[in-house]
């Protein structure tokens, strides 16, 4: 058994935000909920004081590089850095290599990350080999344990084979997860089209455009078939003002945006280089800001990390050839808190909303509130810490967060009855 006191338990599934403590079973099930409970004979104790209780983020979009690129990341690994940022559960991509195509690769990342604290969870792709020209077995990828299907990384340029693939999900209730860039508006990847970055660096960089033209294809088609879909890391003010569009004309989509979008603009890519191009990119002052408001709002529903990890030698190579992506998880809270929290525009409990439920309501994951009778996964949060990021768990270190000086952190989540400390 585990008794967490002297905590405050903040739950926007329940709306509660005052001190309570927290009483989990030997399996893992939490027993009660009080102001003050009272350690049954045996029971481990741990001392929240100063922290807040909440369920455990959810991350819909990591990338552990397993099977295939296990140099930048593993399973363990990677769940080993979720941990640390708080996490309790999170959703690979299916961009695997071999691509995770087949029911196979899903059971071997379920098989491997049977042991760990967080919940591993593996999305099927849409295409085969995410060439773009095949659908897969969606029916067997889901069996086999997929929350969603998505060819992150890579866009249905093809809006006959999308709308397929809506079709085919729609009638299997399957979420779909899309990257929407399409390749013909992106001269060169990683850095916003046109800016001082691009450059500085000598490439010409990725429109806007090339996310907003496909975001406005697909929600006619999700609208057209009744499609769930999901839009992946949305970057720009057009793209907001489409989905809140799209929204409203009853089409059944879901959006995502990562903390350093909410926190960069082009201009850190100055700064960073190389630790800073990412796909898509960083945008302008106004974009940022209308990410924040759509995040505020409800027009974007969800915060995901997008952890990319590559290893230093691929990011120390000149810009035009370094792979996009930085690592996110061990950092996101702190960027969340210190940009959003911090800054006034959110309230403790909006964050954990957007870090936590909705995006357990969008991948189907139940009975996360901090209450009686649900298995215990839980996040422990200082708000008020100081941190400053120097080493991390994961095995790779791509992100322009390092020595930054960040406010608020995660302390240890709990998995039934075990803590595993941040």
């Amino acid at each position: 058994m585990l008794l967490i006191q002297n905590g405050r338990v903040l739950d926007p599934y329940t709306g509660t935000d005052a001190p309570g403590d927290v009483l989990i079973g030997e399996d893992g099930v939490i027993e009660a909920l009080a102001p003050r409970l009272a350690a049954p004979a045996g029971c481990a104790v741990y001392d929240a004081a100063g922290l807040t209780v909440s369920p455990g983020f959810v991350d819909g979009h990591v990338h552990f590089r397993d099977p295939g690129q296990t140099a930048k990341e593993d399973v363990l690994t990677g769940a080993a850095a979720a941990a640390a940022g708080g996490y309790a559960t999170v959703i690979c991509m299916a961009n695997t290599l071999p691509t995770c195509d087949t029911p196979e690769i899903i059971r071997y990342v379920a098989d491997k990350a049977k042991d760990c604290p967080v919940q591993v969870l593996q999305a099927g792709a849409v295409t085969r080999g995410l060439k773009g020209q095949e659908l897969t077995d969606f029916g067997a990828l889901l069996a086999a344990g997929a929350p969603c299907l998505t060819d992150d990384g890579i866009n249905l340029t093809s809006a006959g084979l999308c709308r397929a693939a809506m079709e085919r999900a729609a009638a299997l209730g399957a979420l779909l997860s899309f990257h929407e860039e399409e390749p013909s508006l992106v001269p060169s990847p990683g850095v916003n089209f046109g800016s001082a970055a691009a450059e500085k660096f000598g490439v010409p960089g990725a429109r806007a455009c090339a996310e907003s033209a496909m975001i406005a294809r697909d929600i006619a088609l999700a609208l057209d078939t009744g499609a769930r879909v999901l839009f992946q890391h949305v970057s720009s003010a057009q793209s907001v003002a489409l989905i809140r569009a799209g929204k409203a004309l009853g089409a059944q989509i879901y959006a995502e945006v990562t903390p350093h979008h909410l926190a960069l603009t082009e201009e850190d890519v100055l700064d960073h280089g190389t630790l800073a191009r990412m796909n898509p990119p960083l945008r302008q002052e106004t974009d940022r800001q209308a990410l924040i408001a759509g995040l505020c709002d409800g027009t974007i529903d969800m915060i995901v990390t997008d952890h990319a990890p590559h290893t230093a030698e691929e990011k120390a190579r000149e810009f035009a050839k370094a792979p996009s992506g930085i690592t996110g998880l061990e950092t996101a809270f702190s960027v969340c808190c210190t940009y959003l929290v911090q800054t006034g525009r959110m309230t403790p409990m909006q964050l954990i909303e957007k870090m936590s439920m909705n995006p357990a309501k969008v991948y189907g994951l139940t009975d996360r509130a901090v209450r009686a009778g649900n298995y215990a996964r839980l996040v422990l949060l200082d708000w008020t810490a100081n941190k400053v990021y120097q080493s991390y768990r994961s095995k790779s270190s791509n992100t322009p967060f390092t020595g930054a000086a960040l406010t608020g952190a995660p302390r240890a989540i709990v998995t039934g009855c075990r803590v595993t400390e941040a």
